[in-house]
């Protein structure tokens, strides 16, 4: 009986995220956009590895698609409140996934006066419209709040959120709509917890802090890739008891932040669906609103992570093996890849992500090894152990002649590129866009003289 590599490799899975990707005559992986399709094969011949890949269309599919459902059951539910999705620029502030966002009719989140700048660049090219809404978050210098005071008197709709008492006593004078984050005091399950948080005010200090001149947003964050459906609306839950609340003081409240948490299936496991958590949020806000006798608040999502995450790819070259010198491992070889953790997909060493990875050739091979990748530093947390299981891929031995195997990682999009570094003096990967069936090169290799002057060479 022929295998199904297709399934094996949970390819063409909408629920998984992996519904663009498929398996070509040649046995290759190939990405389809549309009628377009792109073999990744073709673009490692022509443009080496290790490679990154960018596809916009799936921001663009994603953003759709999230707007599509919160505006589906905010009809259903005869919701009268808005919903506005702000993307947070730090997750990926690369061009190729800002722009689809903003085309798509997605807002700005920004967490820096350097991020800030470049919605300001931006905003003054009139590349934006009138109607876009940026929120700031993060502690702000001095430097990053006289930004948002001229951002403002400019016209553009920028709410900054404050985060402290400095920002509270500089803020007492702007004119325009502010924000506050608190922090709710629930315990929730999330893959990276957090048990400090040095963000944002106790509920209780804001009810101390009384009126608050033109406070618009109440935000919160509850943490990244929360793992239960429940944990996301529960908290929502408990910061609209906080916003009922925190209203009868300040009337002109009238938006609530979800912050992110919105996880994906990284690892091609079963998991919650985005509609039903939409579902639950809206009608868990409706309800407490609706009990408190209050106009139902618009709602903002920052789900970063969701949207951009699945839209790129990292690829390396696998170009030789070693064998593991603990016989009882789970693996039985080192792949050694022509790229590097630490700098190419630092959560793999920072926090301990895992990743769906697939071969991009010899895709059909029925004599698989058990192995662990090596990055090419010289650090041995340069590496990939699939947390001490082992990850299945083909044979080296069984490629033909002069051939190397390639491996993609799935789900690279988010966060990566602005926690790279150069560990070892590396260059980064070289960056493409996919786009319309046109390939761009978004960000070639550096050099060894480009990576000297980095460092004043």
């Amino acid at each position: 009986m022929k295998k199904n590599w297709k399934k094996f490799w949970k390819l063409g899975s909408r629920e998984l995220g992996t519904h663009h990707f498929d398996i070509d005559k040649n046995s290759t992986l190939v990405v389809r956009e549309g009628n377009y399709q792109y073999k990744i094969m073709d673009l490692v011949k022509r443009f080496g590895t290790p490679l990154e890949v960018v596809f916009p269309s799936i921001v663009e599919e994603r953003v759709n698609h999230l707007l599509e459902t919160f505006s589906h059951f905010i009809k259903s539910n005869q919701y009268k409140g808005k919903f506005f999705f702000h993307y947070p620029l730090k997750v990926n502030q690369n061009k190729e996934f800002v722009l689809p966002i903003v085309s798509e009719g997605g807002h700005m989140e920004v967490g820096s006066a350097n991020e800030l700048w470049i919605i300001k660049r931006i905003w003054e090219q009139e590349h934006f419209s009138s109607k876009i809404r940026v929120f700031c978050n993060g502690p702000k210098t001095r430097k990053y709040l006289g930004l948002i005071e001229e951002l403002n008197g400019k016209g553009l709709y920028i709410v900054p959120v404050i985060e402290n008492n400095f920002e509270l006593d500089y803020l007492r004078g702007y004119r325009g709509d502010v924000g506050i984050r608190v922090e709710p005091a629930l315990k929730i399950k999330s893959y990276w917890d957090k048990k400090i948080d040095q963000f944002g005010f106790p509920f209780k200090e804001i009810l101390e802090l009384g009126r608050i001149r033109n406070l618009k947003v109440l935000h919160y964050h509850a943490g990244s890739q929360i793992e239960s459906q429940k944990d996301l609306v529960a908290t929502a839950k408990l910061a609209m008891e906080y916003f009922i609340k925190i209203k009868k003081i300040n009337p002109s409240l009238d938006t609530i932040d979800l912050g992110g948490g919105m996880a994906i299936p990284y690892e091609k496991g079963k998991m919650y669906k985005m509609e039903n958590v939409v579902k639950g949020i809206v009608k868990t806000i409706k309800a407490e609103a609706d009990k408190a006798g209050i106009s139902h608040p618009n709602i903002v999502v920052e789900w970063g992570r969701y949207v951009v995450a699945p839209a790129q790819i990292t690829i390396f070259g696998v170009p030789f093996e070693k064998s593991t010198a603990n016989s009882k491992s789970a693996a039985k070889k080192w792949y050694f890849i022509d790229g590097s953790f630490i700098n190419d997909l630092p959560d793999t060493w920072a926090i301990h992500q895992k990743w769906h990875v697939v071969p991009v050739n010899y895709i059909d091979s029925n004599s698989l090894a058990r192995v662990w990748f090596a990055g090419s530093s010289c650090d041995s947390d340069d590496k990939y152990t699939k947390g001490g299981s082992y990850l299945l891929l083909p044979k080296l031995e069984n490629l033909e002649n002069g051939d190397m195997l390639y491996v993609a990682f799935f789900d690279t999009g988010a966060y990566q590129d602005p926690l790279s570094s150069h560990h070892c003096l590396l260059s980064n990967p070289s960056s493409l866009i996919a786009q319309n069936g046109v390939i761009t090169v978004a960000r070639k290799r550096e050099t060894p003289e480009d990576m000297g002057k980095l460092f004043g060479w």
